[in-house]
C-alpha cells in the first residue's frame, strides 16, 4: 500500500507540473519610455537610489543606470553592491533596493513568477498618464478630508472633494470617456463623489467608500460587531489605527526631494510619519495611507477571513457538503438528517486561513519581475520632479518635444493648488509642483509598476472569494439581536432590513446606518477592500491608478492558478469553487 500511495502522490505532482507547463508563458512587454528617453538620462525610468543631478533631478550619469539595469537582467544580488555606483553621505544611512532578483526564482505551486504579466504602463505624452498624475496630486490635497465625504450622502469636506473631481473631469482623458483601463463612473460617464477615486470592480460603488472589513469586528461574547474587535484565537485585533498628524506631508522642498531620490534614509530609525499613540477607526485618506505604510501585506485579508469565520458566514454552495454546510442550503436533503462530517483541515477555517497568507509570496515574486525586469517605471514622486523642472529638462534635452510642457499645461489648475499647498521654495522659482508625500521616505526602493500591495490584494481577495458564498448579503438585521449576525445567506427581504457601519465624526466608535439603494454584498465589500488597500497607496503618493488596476488582476490570475493545482489533490469528493473575478466574470475551478 505504501508503494501505491507513493506512486499516486507522485502522479498528482506530475499532473500539477504538467498543468503548470501547459500555461503559456507570455511575452513581457513594457512601454517604450526607457529606451525612448535614454538620451534624456532615462528621465521616465526608475532611478531611485542612484545619484541625481542637483538641478535637473534626473540620474547624474547614464552609465550608472545602465549598470543598474544590467544587474537586474543578470539576476544576482551581489553585483548591485559591487558594480553599481551610489552616492554616500556621512550623516545619513542608505536605503537598499528591495529584492530586485525575486522575480527570477522558482516556486513549486501556482503559476511561475514569469508565467503572468501586465500590459505596458501609460507612457509619457499620453492623456492617461497625465490623468493618473492629476489623480495622485488631487489625492494628496484630499488627505485630511473625511472619507464620509466620498459618498453621495457626504459629510464635511464636500467642497474640496467636488473641486478635485471637477478638475479631473475637465482633463482630456476624462472627456474622451476614460479609454483603456476601466473606471467606476456615474450614469453620465463622469466621476462624482460616489464614484471618484474608487476601484473598478462590481460593488465598489455601493455604500461607504471604506469596506466594512476595515471597520467592523467579528462579534463575540465580549464585544458587539460595532466595537471593532476581531477574534484572533484568545486575542483581539483592534481595527483602529494610530493617528498621523494632520497635514503632515513630506518631500515638499527640492532639497528633501533630492535626498530621497538619491536613496538616503531620511526617516532615520522612525516610522517616517508623526504618529499619535491614540487610535481611531479609519476616517481619512491619511488614515488609510497610514494603514498601508507598515501593514503585513496579507493583513487586511486575514482579518476579513477571521471576521467571516467568526460570523459563521456560509462557504461556497458548490462544496457545502464538504464544508459541513449542506443543511444550511438544503435543510431537507437526506431526510433532514444533519451532517456528521464537516470542514477543518480541508474545506474549513484552517484551510482558507493558510491559503490567504500563502498566496502572498507568489504574488510578490511575480510582481517583482514586473517591477524590475520588465517595466522599471518611475514613481509618482519622481514624475512630479520632472513636471517641476519641465522647463530646464526640455531646454537640456530638446528631443522631449514638449511632452512635459503639454502635461504641465493640462495639469495647471491642479498644480496651482499643489504650489499653494507646498509653499515657496527658493530652489524652485518657477513653482513648487513636487508631490506632497504622506511618508518621509516617500515611496519604497523599488519601481512602481506593478504594485506589491495591489498584487497581493488581488491574490488574497480571490482566495477569500473562492471559499465563501459571495452572494451573501451583509448587514441584515436579526429578530434575535445576534451579535454575530452581520453576514447572512439568502434572499434580501427588504431594504429596511439592511444596515452598515461607519465611524462617528471623531472616529472613536462605529455607528449603525440603514442601507440606501443597493445592499452591500460579500463580493462587493471584498472588491472594495482590495481597492481600499491598493488605492490607499495612491493616497500616500507612492502609486498610480494603473498600478492598482493591472496588479490586482495579475494577483487574481496567480490565485486562480494556485487553486487549480490544489484541486488536483482531492481525488474523492467533487470539489468545485466559483470565483467571481474583478471584471465581473466567473471562473469555476475543479469542475470535471
Amino acid at each position: 500500500m505504501k508503494l501505491d500511495r507513493a506512486e499516486s502522490s507522485y502522479r498528482v505532482r506530475v499532473e500539477a507540473a504538467e498543468q503548470a507547463r501547459q500555461r503559456t508563458h507570455p511575452v513581457h512587454t513594457a512601454n517604450p519610455d526607457e529606451e525612448r528617453y535614454g538620451f534624456a538620462n532615462y528621465l521616465m525610468s526608475f532611478t531611485k537610489g542612484l545619484e541625481h543631478h542637483c538641478d535637473l533631478g534626473v540620474v547624474a550619469d547614464p552609465a550608472h543606470f545602465k549598470a543598474f539595469r544590467a544587474c537586474i537582467d543578470e539576476g544576482f544580488a551581489e553585483p548591485f553592491t559591487s558594480r553599481v555606483f551610489v552616492p554616500t553621505n556621512s550623516k545619513l544611512d542608505r536605503r537598499q533596493w528591495e529584492a530586485p532578483t525575486a522575480g527570477v526564482v522558482f516556486d513549486l505551486e501556482g503559476p511561475d513568477a514569469q508565467a503572468v504579466t501586465m500590459a505596458p504602463a501609460p507612457k509619457l505624452c499620453s492623456d492617461e498618464l497625465t490623468f493618473e498624475m492629476a489623480e495622485v496630486y488631487e489625492l494628496a490635497l484630499l488627505r485630511d478630508v473625511p472619507l464620509t465625504s466620498f459618498d453621495a450622502g457626504g459629510g464635511t469636506g464636500q467642497a474640496e472633494l467636488d473641486a478635485s473631481i471637477d478638475r479631473l473631469n475637465d482633463l482630456p482623458y476624462a472627456k474622451a470617456g476614460f479609454q483603456g483601463r476601466s473606471r467606476t463612473t456615474n450614469d453620465a460617464g463622469v466621476l462624482d463623489r460616489q464614484t471618484g477615486f474608487r476601484g473598478s470592480s462590481p460593488g465598489v460603488e455601493n455604500g461607504p467608500y471604506v469596506s466594512q472589513f476595515l471597520w467592523v469586528g467579528s462579534g463575540n461574547d465580549c464585544h458587539d460587531i460595532e466595537d471593532g474587535f476581531i477574534s484572533y484565537g484568545p486575542q483581539m485585533i483592534d481595527q483602529r489605527v494610530r493617528i498621523a498628524e494632520k497635514k503632515d506631508d513630506y518631500m515638499q522642498t527640492w532639497k528633501d526631494w533630492l535626498a530621497v531620490q538619491d536613496g538616503y534614509k531620511v526617516q532615520g530609525c522612525g516610522p517616517g510619519q508623526k504618529l499619535d499613540c491614540k487610535t481611531r477607526f479609519i476616517c481619512t485618506p491619511r488614515d488609510l495611507a497610514t494603514y498601508v505604510h507598515v501593514d503585513a501585506l496579507y493583513q487586511a485579508y486575514l482579518n476579513a477571513t477571521l471576521i467571516l469565520l467568526g460570523m459563521g458566514t456560509p462557504f461556497d454552495q458548490s462544496f457545502a457538503k464538504l464544508s459541513g454546510m449542506r443543511n444550511m442550503y438544503k435543510p431537507g436533503e437526506a431526510g433532514g438528517i444533519l451532517q456528521n462530517a464537516g470542514g477543518f483541515a480541508l474545506w474549513g477555517g484552517p484551510h482558507i486561513l493558510t491559503l490567504v497568507t500563502e498566496v502572498a509570496t507568489r504574488a510578490l515574486k511575480a510582481v517583482r519581475y514586473q517591477k524590475f525586469n520588465n517595466h522599471l517605471r518611475l514613481r509618482p514622486e519622481a514624475l512630479a520632479g520632472r513636471v517641476t523642472r519641465f522647463e530646464e529638462l526640455e531646454k537640456e534635452f530638446p528631443g522631449l518635444c514638449d511632452c512635459l510642457t503639454n502635461m504641465r499645461k493640462d495639469l495647471d489648475p491642479t498644480l496651482q493648488k499643489i504650489n499653494d499647498h507646498n509653499g515657496a521654495d527658493a530652489a524652485l522659482p518657477n513653482g513648487n509642483f513636487l508631490l506632497p508625500m504622506a511618508f518621509q521616505e516617500g515611496s519604497p526602493m523599488h519601481p512602481t509598476y506593478g504594485a506589491g500591495h495591489a498584487t497581493v490584494a488581488g491574490a488574497c481577495t480571490t482566495i477569500v472569494k473562492a471559499f465563501f458564498d459571495t452572494g451573501t448579503v451583509l448587514g441584515v438585521n436579526s429578530d434575535k439581536n445576534d451579535k454575530c449576525n452581520f453576514c447572512k445567506v439568502g434572499f434580501f427581504p427588504k431594504i429596511s432590513d439592511a444596515v452598515y457601519y461607519e465611524p462617528d465624526k471623531d472616529g472613536n466608535k462605529l455607528t449603525k446606518k440603514k442601507v440606501k439603494g443597493c445592499p452591500l454584498t460579500l463580493e462587493g465589500e471584498l472588491n472594495k477592500l482590495a481597492a481600499n488597500i491598493s488605492i490607499g497607496r495612491n493616497m500616500a503618493g507612492v502609486h498610480y491608478y494603473s498600478d492598482y488596476f493591472d496588479s490586482l488582476r495579475m494577483g487574481e490570475e496567480i490565485a486562480i492558478g494556485m487553486l487549480e493545482e490544489q484541486a488536483l489533490c482531492y481525488p474523492t469528493d467533487d470539489f468545485v469553487l466559483n470565483v467571481p473575478t474583478f471584471d465581473g466574470r466567473q471562473v469555476r475551478i475543479g469542475a470535471r
